[in-house]
């Protein structure tokens, strides 16, 4: 598996292991975007984004917001 779908496969688990960590599907999660930052009611939608990747930051942003979450920026330990 290379690289980029690796980390793609990552962060879609990732997303996914907080969905059920707040006791949320992913239809609950859409419907809080859709009436909070207008998103679309479409649970396919989220899904394809995570499975491709290509969710946009701000949509992170949204999404972590409305789960009741920040994203930090920390430095990485080893530097750079």
């Amino acid at each position: 598996m290379n690289i980029m779908k690796k980390k793609t496969e990552n962060c879609r688990n990732e997303s996914r292991s907080y969905f059920t960590r707040e006791g949320l599907t992913m239809t609950e999660v859409v419907e809080m975007l859709a009436d909070e930052h207008g998103w679309s009611e479409s649970v396919p939608d989220l899904s394809g984004k995570l499975h491709r990747g290509s969710l946009r930051y701000t949509e992170a942003v949204e999404l972590a917001d409305v789960m009741g979450y920040d994203i930090v920026w920390q430095k990485c330990r080893g530097g750079r």
